[in-house]
């Protein structure tokens, strides 16, 4: 059974830091495709930044020198720094895994994180 739990999120002010981790359990983590996603209330779910199996990365042009992602192959895990968050970042946070070339895909259930001004 395909398990990505997520944790760290929380209620912090702008300016301030979090960091997200997302524990997989099920697949071969270290063939996995990995992202994180946030979806605003009201807004379509979009992609945060993502990390191949070898270690390249991507972000999304709001989060580009703010977020950094990374994996951890040994533990299973895939994490989400996040430094001088703002308001706009406000969202809850999903963890998704891809195999197979994407014939695959699995999601956590999600984290919340709020950012005050």
């Amino acid at each position: 059974q395909v398990q990505l739990v997520e944790s760290g999120g929380g209620l912090v002010q702008a300016g301030e830091s979090l960091r997200l981790s997302c524990a997989a359990s099920g697949i071969v983590f270290n063939r996995a495709f990995m992202a994180w996603y946030r979806q605003a209330p009201g807004k379509q779910r979009e992609l945060v930044a993502n990390i191949t199996s070898g270690g390249g990365t991507n972000y999304a042009d709001s989060v580009k020198g703010r977020f950094t992602i990374s994996r951890d192959n040994a533990k299973n895990t895939v994490d989400l720094q996040m430094n001088s968050l703002k308001p706009e970042d406000t969202a809850v946070y999903y963890c998704k895994a891809s195999l197979l070339g994407g014939l695959r895909n699995y999601w956590g259930q999600g984290t919340q994180v709020t950012v005050s001004s």
